[in-house]
């Protein structure tokens, strides 16, 4: 009965980028980089969700942080350097694109105007957790071949290109606090990837085998000092992913305040709350309503008694004014 594991060499050609059809797979990695990139680009300029996913399910750059994983589990250095220059050079092509495709489209790309990208500048602990565990199945497909059929939703879920395309489409729209936001989510999803590959092909045994082509009697790879050098790197990433997760969760907090005692204050006025922006260091609140101004010095001091300061709150009122022909 066909085994339902995959061998060190059907998962060498899965992901590694050598042996007589390296030409092949090194021209269909770069057309389809290329193409999820315009793709993704297209799809997060247009906010569409749907162009994005097929972005993902195109993006090949799976392959070769897979190829680090592997190549780092079976001590092959020639392919771990081969596979991580595909990676940082694909990453590069992947914001070259985007960042020309915000070139010429109207306006900038950036978090207040466009959902696509507010998803993806301010990572947070729990996409470090998605990350991980999406990590996971990506190596146990690779290792199992009764689930390989899984991938494309690996693809989908784990997110490599369009945090990359959003890197150029924000350095182009020159901001670039949101543009090192995209790129940590990318780097916590590469990190994710290799450390759990690691981890599932220690669990398998992969890294007790032999790497093919290579002498009888020569150890096996050890994986204590990259172990050592991930579990730093998940660290590091792990802080500014922990500082983010944080004022996201205060800002929720200050949010819900604020709603609770602007639908309080305008209860008996007939004005209506029209939305808060708290995407920048200013909470913008604006309301609408008819004459006469509502007095906004009780909505101050209720705020203040919650523990909101008022000096970064903006009260936006727009009055409405209704004509009526033929009165």
């Amino acid at each position: 009965m066909e085994s339902r594991f995959s061998t060190p060499l059907q998962m060498r050609e899965s992901v590694f980028f050598d042996g007589p059809e390296a030409r092949a797979r090194y021209s269909r990695f770069w057309m389809l980089l290329v193409l999820s990139s315009i793709i993704a680009s297209a799809g997060v300029v247009a906010d569409s969700t749907a162009a994005v996913i097929g972005a993902m399910i195109v993006a090949p750059l799976l392959g070769p942080i897979q190829g680090t994983m592997l190549a780092t589990v079976l001590g092959d250095r020639a392919n771990l350097v081969r596979s991580l220059l595909l990676v940082v050079a694909g990453a590069g092509v992947a914001i070259a694109i985007g960042f020309v495709i915000g070139l010429v489209v109207a306006g900038d790309v950036v978090a207040a105007t466009n959902s696509q990208v507010a998803g993806r500048v301010s990572p947070r602990l729990i996409d470090l957790l998605a990350a991980l565990g999406t990590g996971v199945v990506g190596s146990v497909a690779l290792v199992r071949r009764d689930i390989s059929d899984t991938l494309p939703g690996v693809a989908i879920a784990i997110s490599l290109v369009p945090p990359l395309t959003v890197v150029g489409l924000t350095l182009e729209s020159g901001a670039f606090g949101e543009a090192a936001g995209a790129m940590l989510l990318f780097v916590t999803n590469v990190v994710a990837i290799i450390a759990t590959g690691i981890v599932v092909m220690s669990f398998y045994g992969v890294n007790k085998l032999s790497a093919v082509g290579v002498a009888e009697g020569t150890h096996r790879a050890s994986l204590r000092k990259p172990a050592i050098l991930l579990a730093v790197m998940l660290v590091i990433i792990g802080l500014p992913l922990s500082v983010t997760s944080f004022q996201i969760g205060a800002k929720s907090i200050i949010e819900s305040a604020v709603h609770e005692e602007v639908d309080a204050w305008l209860v008996d006025t007939g004005w209506t709350l029209e939305g808060i922006d708290y995407s920048s260091l200013e909470l913008t609140v604006t309301v609408e309503g008819p004459l006469p101004m509502p007095d906004t010095a009780a909505l101050e001091a209720a705020l203040e008694e919650r523990g909101v300061s008022t000096e970064y709150v903006t009260i936006v009122l727009i009055p409405v004014y209704q004509v009526e022909f033929g009165d």
